[in-house]
């Protein structure tokens, strides 16, 4: 090994190269500010959210019809997944109330299935090697997917509320961390 492989200051200054400082501060004030909308306006904001979710699935697909153009690998899957993109799209900014309500309650399903499908696999895999911790985890996620499943409409509802608690968990903590990467280059160069 090298002395430059395993000098800590050049692992530092590569590992605070990956983004300006000022770039997680914007993104740490814009999470913030998502997460306060969250809070402030949920229904509204979800709503908005969801349509510039339609709106991004719309303009993707256009564009994954114009990628054929340049590269035609692959293109059977690629016209498939574009014309879904697009249908998807357009419903979504056709009605965007339902659509809403729709995506929500099938978010909230889709993670319910899944946490009692990955409880049930760690529960096997606690009594398959008498893992105490991996049956724990299975017991949460077990009983973690079956309250969303018998809850669904209560979970929809407080879901922009969790959004908001994790933006603004997400915000401030990049907004610390833009701090502390400009201070560690201050002191580097």
């Amino acid at each position: 090994m090298t002395e430059e492989s395993i000098n800590p200051e050049l692992i530092m200054k590569q590992s605070l190269g990956l983004y300006p400082w000022w770039v997680l501060l914007i993104w740490g004030i814009l999470a913030i500010f998502i997460g306060m909308m969250f809070f402030s306006t949920p229904g509204v904001t979800t709503l908005i959210f969801i349509t510039l979710l339609g709106a991004f699935w719309f303009v993707g697909g256009i564009f994954s019809l114009a990628s054929l153009a340049v590269d035609r690998s692959q293109m059977g899957w690629k016209i498939v997944l574009a014309i879904l993109n697009i249908i998807v799209g357009i419903i979504i900014l056709a009605y965007p109330l339902y659509s809403t309500l729709f995506l929500l309650s099938f978010f909230v399903i889709f993670v319910g299935v899944w946490a009692c499908i990955t409880g049930c696999v760690h529960l096997y895999q606690a009594f398959a090697s008498k893992d105490a911790g991996n049956g724990l985890l299975g017991i949460f996620s077990l009983i973690f997917g079956i309250l969303l499943l018998a809850f669904p409409i209560e979970t929809v509802v407080i879901l922009p509320f969790v959004a908001g608690a994790f933006c603004l968990i997400i915000g401030i903590a990049a907004v610390v961390v833009s701090f502390t990467v400009k201070k560690a280059n201050a002191a580097l160069t």
